[in-house]
C-alpha cells in the first residue's frame, strides 16, 4: 500500500482548492443551515467538497470518492478518497481558526494518506504510509508521555459520547492531569505536532477519522479503537490517538469500564 508521490501532490492540491472555497465565507455570511442529524453546514462546506470532487474527476476518475456532504461515488481501482471540507463547521461559524479540511485516500479499506489542513492558519499536516508526518513541509513528531498522570488528554465535546462512553471517558479524565474540550481534527494535529498526548472521541464517521490515522501515525503516535484494534473503513468511530504509543494499554485500561 505504497504511497505515490503524485498522490501527495493531489491531495495538496485538493487542500488548495479546498482552502480557495473555504476562506471567503470565513467571518463573512456563510449560509448556515441545519442538516436532518441536526450538525451545521455551510455554503463553505459544499463549496469546498465541490472543489474537490471537480478535481478527482479530472485527475483520478477511476478512484472512489464519499464525501460528507455529497455521499459516495463509486471507483473502479480499489482506492477512495474520503473528504471532509470543513471538520470543526460549529468551530467556523463561530470565527475560530481551529477546523480543518480532511482529506484521506484509502486503499481496500485502510487509511494510507491524510491531510489535516486548517485554511486560515495556512498549517497543513500531511501523512502517508512509509513515510514521516510532514507540518508546513518539515517533520512532524509527537512527543514521548511517561505516564497518563502526565497527559494533556483532548476530546471536543463530552456530551458527544453515549452514556456507557461517557463514563470510561470520565475515569479516563480522572487519570490524567489535564483535559482539553473543543477542537475537533485541530487536536489531532497537536497530537503529531507533539502539544497535545490524547484525544479520545466516540461517534466519529470515516470522514471523522480516516485523515488523522497516517498523519498522527506518521508522527510516531498510535491511533486504534476502543479494543486496540487499527482504524479502518468499517470501524465503530470509537477512536483513541496516543501520541506515545507506550501509553495505548493505559488508556484501553482506564476505558475499561465502559458501560460498567
Amino acid at each position: 500500500m505504497a504511497v505515490s508521490q503524485s498522490d501527495i501532490a493531489l491531495a495538496s492540491r485538493l487542500a488548495d482548492a479546498a482552502g480557495a472555497a473555504i476562506r471567503p465565507y470565513y467571518r463573512a455570511p456563510h449560509g448556515l443551515e441545519t442538516k436532518a442529524d441536526q450538525s451545521p453546514v455551510t455554503l463553505a462546506d459544499r463549496a469546498a467538497e465541490q472543489a474537490m470532487r471537480r478535481l478527482l474527476a479530472a485527475e483520478a476518475p477511476r478512484d472512489g470518492v464519499a464525501g460528507e456532504e455529497f455521499g459516495v461515488t463509486d471507483g473502479t481501482s480499489g482506492r477512495q478518497w474520503v473528504l471532509d471540507p470543513i471538520d470543526g463547521t460549529r468551530a467556523f461559524i463561530a470565527g475560530r481558526p481551529i477546523f480543518g479540511t480532511l482529506i484521506a485516500l484509502l486503499e481496500d479499506g485502510w487509511p494510507v494518506l491524510g491531510v489535516i489542513d486548517q485554511p486560515i492558519l495556512k498549517e497543513r499536516w500531511i501523512g502517508a504510509a512509509g513515510r514521516g508526518t510532514s507540518f508546513n513541509g518539515t517533520p512532524a513528531s509527537t512527543r514521548a508521555c511517561r505516564s497518563l498522570g502526565e497527559a494533556l488528554l483532548a476530546t471536543t465535546s463530552p456530551a458527544l459520547f453515549a452514556d456507557g462512553e461517557l463514563h470510561a471517558f470520565e475515569h479516563l479524565d480522572a487519570a490524567v492531569r489535564s483535559t482539553v474540550l473543543g477542537g475537533d481534527c485541530y487536536n489531532y494535529a497537536c497530537v503529531a505536532s507533539g502539544h497535545l498526548d490524547i484525544v479520545v472521541e466516540a461517534g466519529l464517521k470515516l470522514h471523522d477519522f480516516a485523515a488523522l490515522v497516517p498523519v498522527v501515525e506518521g508522527a510516531g503516535g498510535r491511533m486504534c479503537d476502543w479494543q486496540g484494534d487499527p482504524l479502518h473503513g468499517g470501524s465503530n468511530g470509537q477512536v483513541i490517538a496516543a501520541g506515545d504509543p507506550a501509553r495505548i494499554d493505559d488508556i484501553l485500561e482506564a476505558l475499561a469500564c465502559q458501560g460498567h
